[in-house]
């Protein structure tokens, strides 16, 4: 620093917060709202904020600008007043402002080279007292872009300088003050290039996770709507499934009586008709949750099957060809309508499985057993026995089944029967399983 400088008051270091950060004291005062007003009613708005985007982008670039800033004037007075050692003041001129245009890429590297430079003014105090501020940029730099190590490291350089400063003055008792008063501006640059490395850290932290959240709502997103088509996907395979087979075996029954039995093939046929209508009813239920409010205003006129819609469906399953019996025990109690639906579709997919795969002549059978606790429901026939029945290789009968018992905390098993020939589908709900659900 040079030893010609005067002490300046203290509240010049409001002056040093623009120098040192003038890009963003710019933004700033061009963001304020006396400047919104006057940058509207002038229509430059949309030129000022490309303009700041553009800074944004190109911070080198800007820092460049802001150095040919300061070097013209000052290359205008030493080129009108030359000093001493023109080429020292030359070279001391350039190494001092120069390096600054690359401070945010290379912080530690500039304030080496403007420290040196520093050094040099004080040994020969060829230039004017005005570029005593380069350092103070270029460790206002260090403190924003650098470690604290590094930072410390620039601030004992700094220190040093303001040593030798204060040594210079020694003679007009004026050292003292000197030092406090240079001392004062190194802490204040270190503090302000702190706080920016604080509070970019802080934007940072807070755009990471604005970028993370969203990306976890973006999860749930897709999560609640893959779980919504799944239970779509569900129901509508167990209406599909089932009203299709009964129909398809209603109609060759009565392809087959038609000559024979005229009478049962007319019944056979309008009972396939009465099942496809009643399957389109409920499809319509079940994409009327696709369709809004309108959709599901349509759906509340249409209840959810339950268990006393179990002798509809048996009756039809009868009337398609397979003979089904129906057991009951134990009283039933208060059960949800989502667990009466539960059971109704595990035993409407058991009994469309053994209908699509049971050998001809095959019965089933099925019982519900209603305890205090639980609900238990198992569905037999006497068809073929296979370790894997052909509906399950990449189908979704049994995984179907297992989640819509899961969903209320039961369990539920199907497979070959231990004893005898045929399949056995088993499921036990609580009975406290969804206990409030409409």
């Amino acid at each position: 620093m040079s030893s010609a400088t005067v002490p300046e008051d203290p509240g010049s270091r409001r002056g040093l917060r623009a120098v040192v950060d003038a890009p963003t004291t710019v933004s700033a005062w061009l963001s304020s709202p006396g400047m919104k007003r006057f940058l509207q009613a002038a229509g430059l708005e949309n030129a000022v904020r490309r303009g700041q985007r553009w800074g944004a982008s190109h911070p080198t670039l800007m820092d460049a600008l802001f150095v040919a800033a300061i070097l013209a004037p000052l290359s205008g007075r030493l080129y009108l007043h030359p000093a001493r050692h023109a080429v020292a003041s030359w070279v001391l001129l350039v190494a001092f402002f120069v390096p600054l245009a690359l401070r945010r890429r290379f912080p530690c590297t500039v304030f080496a080279v403007v420290a040196a430079a520093a050094f040099g003014q004080w040994a020969w105090d060829v230039l004017p007292p005005q570029v005593d501020f380069a350092p103070l940029i270029a460790l206002y730099s260090v403190a924003a872009h650098a470690s604290i190590r590094r930072t410390l490291a620039a601030v004992g350089v700094m220190e040093v300088g303001a040593v030798m400063v204060a040594e210079s003055w020694s003679h007009e008792n004026e050292a003292l003050r000197i030092f406090m008063f240079v001392s004062g501006m190194v802490t204040a640059a270190t503090v302000l290039g702190v706080n920016t490395r604080t509070r970019r850290a802080y934007f940072a932290t807070l755009e990471e996770r604005a970028r993370r959240l969203e990306f976890e709502r973006d999860q749930q997103s897709q999560i609640a709507a893959a779980a919504e088509r799944a239970s779509i996907a569900r129901e509508v395979h167990d209406v599909v499934t089932h009203s299709l087979s009964v129909m398809v075996a209603l109609t060759d029954g009565a392809s087959y009586a038609v000559h024979t039995a005229p009478d049962r093939a007319a019944e056979a046929v309008a009972k396939a008709s009465e099942v496809g209508r009643q399957a389109i009813t409920d499809m319509q239920r079940v994409l009327g949750v696709l369709r809004g409010s309108a959709g599901a205003a349509m759906a509340e006129l249409h209840p959810q099957p339950g268990l006393a819609q179990l002798d509809t469906l048996l009756a039809e399953v009868r009337v398609a060809g397979l003979p089904v019996e129906l057991v009951v025990s134990g009283a039933r109690p208060d059960l949800s309508s989502g667990v009466e639906l539960a059971v109704f579709r595990v035993v409407q997919e058991a009994l469309t499985n053994t209908r699509k795969h049971a050998e001809p002549g095959a019965s089933a059978r099925v019982r519900l057993d209603f305890a205090a606790d639980a609900v238990e429901v198992t569905v037999l026939d006497d068809g073929a026995t296979a370790a894997v029945r052909p509906d399950e290789v990449g189908g979704h009968g049994i995984a179907g089944m297992k989640e819509r018992i899961a969903a209320f905390g039961g369990e539920l098993d199907a497979g070959p029967r231990g004893i005898g020939r045929g399949w056995r589908v088993h499921a036990r709900v609580p009975v406290d399983a969804g206990a409030g659900t409409a």
